[in-house]
């Protein structure tokens, strides 16, 4: 996988995925939850949601609100495997090694922790990322 400054230069470049934020709730579930559980929680979707060879609503499994974890997969493109296969090429159809969902789970904290460190409805800072 690419350096996280480089993927989140790339990303700070996608109109799509530079736009989502977390929001008040979703910060004080954070707060309130701590990294250990929202990162379990990560690696949970992850297995359930991505990591199958076969997904049949492939592009649609993960919501666009409701957890703190869904708005950073769709900031990260680690939202479904056509993204996965875009975005960091890896190919849909065989199923995702644990190397490959911890990585995932790793990006996706990554992207929480940035977020929790701007004021509410800030942009993340790409350059604070290097």
């Amino acid at each position: 996988m690419e350096s996280m400054e480089s993927l989140f230069q790339r990303l700070g470049r996608s109109q799509f995925r530079s736009r989502f934020r977390l929001g008040v709730k979703e910060r004080e579930y954070c707060l309130k939850k701590g990294p250990e559980v929202v990162c379990q929680h990560a690696a949970d979707f992850i297995a359930q949601r991505l990591a199958p060879a076969s997904i049949p609503n492939d592009g649609k499994q993960t919501p666009m609100r409701g957890h703190p974890v869904f708005i950073a997969q769709h900031a990260t493109a680690t939202c479904c495997r056509g993204c996965l296969a875009k975005w960091y090429g890896i190919p849909a159809g065989i199923p995702l090694t644990e190397e490959q969902q911890h990585d995932i789970v790793g990006v996706i904290y990554y992207w929480l922790h940035l977020q929790m460190l701007q004021e509410p409805g800030e942009p993340v800072n790409q350059k604070k990322t290097q």
